[in-house]
């Protein structure tokens, strides 16, 4: 019996002296605690994922070698298999070492280098080529990296090279549903190798990403785990027989599968880590009585705790007595800090200082976004006097066509919900509601609006946001042309709009603040189009 623990933990990266500590601690608990045999680390943990052009750094790379021995003279006693960059001729490798006695007693570099999505590693590494099989315990065990998982070769050269069983060590990022592709590609391995295979990952926020772990495995007879606890540390305890190919869950605890609780969780990671990791241990958004900004405050309430949310009312000439009520009815359910202060005296500043120079024209758009701007400026006020982290409330319905203000309701540090379409912020309102009280229900019915002119409604400058929402979804994340939308029954003058916004807003985007990815395109890491561009879909521009 091989008595396996696994790691799913969270790496800071950078922070090589910290993970190294925590790798240590691990080392200590698995062997002295719960008697392992072997414990294995995610992907890249001593730097944690992804470290990016940090690799590129020869100081960083001396430090994680220098780190990795530390590591390596302090394991005795158990088997460790511990994941790092490393150099050798001037060429760098997405590596794990197998620790034993003292040593380094062999070395595995990643086969197949992700370069999709958000996935950028041919910048940084080249692929190795040699399987890695070692005993332990009387068990040979494979060693594969991540996307060795999702393609074939890796796994069946570590079966050809006689293992038992396989391990894969990964800092696989969410989105949604991932728990169904990984299930998946486990029983495609299985089928073609005959082995059970360990699917570790690791856990927490990094900038856009969130690594959910949801760790899973498939024994020998091809049956499936369920996924471990959801975006929470865990060190999960697997025995492994090899006469029958059983695996044995010592200590693995079932995570939640449902789709809205698991965006919930993961969104509220991914903020949390944002603003510990980055040393802030407060927050300020504007609450305008929306349903967008009344999520945010939601999450951000049970990231960091209530007392650490400052909530702004920051009411105009246009902002609605109902628009007040419902955002301090939030604040006093959640339990929030407030202020309310009121933009009307910046805006009427701002309107005679630039009467002169707007020369008598007409208000249009420009008035409106004066508003959303002088609201943006005192909410980054409070955030340099007081030190919170600034929290954009927009979400991906909004940037997506540029409905938003850059400079103003665009303006944070971090933005929460920034790939949640506009319909999922309804659902995941709704579903907090039925944890707690948190979004009062009249902020969910009312109709969305600016409030930024008389009687504004979203819907007077959108279409419907369910039709909306669906466009978005074919045209951004699933990359449809306009005649395949347009096939799907959406009506062709709408569909042509609605991308001429996207391609537009493109330069507002970039300047946007970054949030945590839960698709499998998001703005950001996942979509890179450039701001500059002759190009347009076939109908866009009067040129094609």
């Amino acid at each position: 019996m091989l008595k396996i623990a696994l790691a799913q933990d969270d790496f800071l990266v950078g922070h090589i002296t910290g993970n190294r500590n925590r790798i240590l601690a691990l080392i200590e608990q698995a062997r002295d605690r719960d008697g392992a045999d072997l414990l294995v680390l995610p992907e890249l943990a001593l730097t944690g994922y992804p470290p990016e052009d940090l690799v590129l750094r020869p100081g960083f790379m001396r430090r994680t070698e220098e780190a990795l021995a530390e590591i390596a003279a302090a394991v005795h006693g158990i088997d460790v298999i511990v994941g790092h960059p490393r150099a050798e001729d001037e060429k760098r490798y997405n590596s794990v070492s197998w620790l034993r006695d003292g040593k380094v007693i062999g070395v595995y570099d990643k086969w197949d280098l992700p370069n999709y999505a958000v996935f950028d590693e041919r910048r940084y590494f080249v692929p190795g080529h040699r399987p890695l099989v070692i005993e332990v315990a009387g068990v040979r065990v494979g060693i594969i990296i991540c996307e060795d998982t999702w393609t074939p070769e890796a796994a069946r050269a570590a079966a050809d090279a006689g293992a038992q069983i396989i391990i894969s060590a990964n800092a696989s990022p969410y989105y949604q549903r991932k728990h169904e592709d990984r299930a998946r590609v486990l029983a495609d391995r299985h089928g073609e190798t005959g082995l059970p295979l360990i699917y570790l990952n690791c856990v927490g926020g990094q900038d856009e990403l969130v690594f959910d772990g949801h760790s899973m495995a498939i024994d020998g007879q091809g049956c499936l785990s369920t996924p471990a606890v959801l975006c929470e540390e865990a060190l999960l305890l697997v025995d492994f027989e090899p006469g029958s190919g059983r695996l044995h869950y010592r200590a693995w605890s079932s995570g939640e599968i449902d789709d809205l609780p698991v965006i919930y969780r993961v969104l509220q990671r991914g903020l949390r880590d944002y603003a510990r990791k980055n040393k802030f241990t407060s927050v300020v958004l504007g609450l305008s009585g929306g349903i967008d900004s009344a999520l945010t405050a939601a999450l951000a309430a049970d990231a960091l705790g209530p007392d650490n949310v400052l909530a702004v009312m920051l009411p105009s000439r246009h902002t609605s007595e109902l628009s007040l009520i419902l955002a301090t009815e939030q604040i006093d359910e959640l339990g929030l800090a407030q202020h309310n202060i009121s933009i009307e005296p910046v805006f009427q500043a701002m309107q005679k200082q630039l009467a002169e120079a707007f020369g008598g024209r007409r208000e249009d758009f420009t008035e409106e976004n004066l508003q959303a701007r002088a609201r943006g400026n005192i909410i980054m006020a409070l955030s340099n006097k007081f030190g919170h982290l600034p929290l954009a409330t927009g979400n991906k319905s909004e940037l997506a066509t540029g409905y938003s203000t850059i400079y103003g309701d665009m303006c944070g540090g971090f933005s929460p919900i920034k790939d949640c379409l506009k319909q999922l912020v309804y659902r995941l309102s709704k579903w907090r509601n039925t944890q707690s009280p948190a979004i009062p229900q009249g902020v969910i019915e009312r109709p969305p609006s600016a409030e930024l002119r008389p009687d504004q409604l979203d819907q007077d400058s959108l279409p419907p946001y369910e039709i909306l929402d669906e466009i978005i979804t074919r045209y951004v994340e699933q990359d449809q042309p306009i005649s395949d939308i347009v096939a799907a029954g959406i009506d062709e003058k709408v569909v042509r709009r609605v991308a001429g916004m996207v391609l537009a807003a493109e330069y507002k985007r970039r300047q946007g603040a970054p949030g945590p990815r839960i698709t499998r395109k998001a703005f950001g890491r996942d979509r890179r189009y450039p701001i500059t561009s002759g190009w347009r879909d076939s109908g866009i521009d009067r040129s094609d």
